[in-house]
């Protein structure tokens, strides 16, 4: 970083600050996990994200992808983004989004990155997921 850049904002660790500025965005289309063993670089090129555990690689791929390819998935997922850069080591984010999604019903997967935390939810239920997390968005003095 050149002393002439804007300084990157400054992350938030206050729960109540956080949800009083939480924004969700949609990703274009659906998304899904495929699994493999091993990696494989054509999957990680194309993936949108992927986490390397004891048993194998996930990868989240665009379903167009997936159905190109004629791989196995299950869960058809839309993919939303909380705009909100909270730090790595905010407490309480994950709780609340969850906690009001499972008030709904609605399951969902977190990916957390640098910059946001990701959700994948069912897409049949992603406008009902973005619903349940703007009713978290108040001011923070009305919490």
């Amino acid at each position: 970083m050149t002393a002439a850049s804007a300084a990157p904002p400054v992350a938030e660790r206050d729960l109540a600050l956080m949800l009083a500025s939480l924004d969700v965005q949609r990703r274009v289309g659906d998304y899904v996990f495929v699994a493999c063993a091993q990696a494989d670089a054509e999957l990680a090129a194309l993936a949108h994200a992927s986490v390397r555990e004891d048993e194998g690689i996930s990868y989240v791929l665009a379903r167009a992808d997936a159905d190109a390819r004629g791989l196995t998935y299950g869960f058809v997922a839309a993919w939303l983004s909380l705009c909100v850069h909270s730090a790595l080591d905010a407490v309480g984010l994950t709780a609340a989004v969850s906690a009001a999604l499972a008030e709904d019903g609605i399951a969902c997967n977190v990916l957390a990155g640098f910059h946001h935390d990701h959700l994948l939810v069912p897409a049949d239920r992603a406008a009902d997921a973005v619903a349940a997390l703007a009713a978290l968005r108040r001011p923070a003095d009305a919490r």
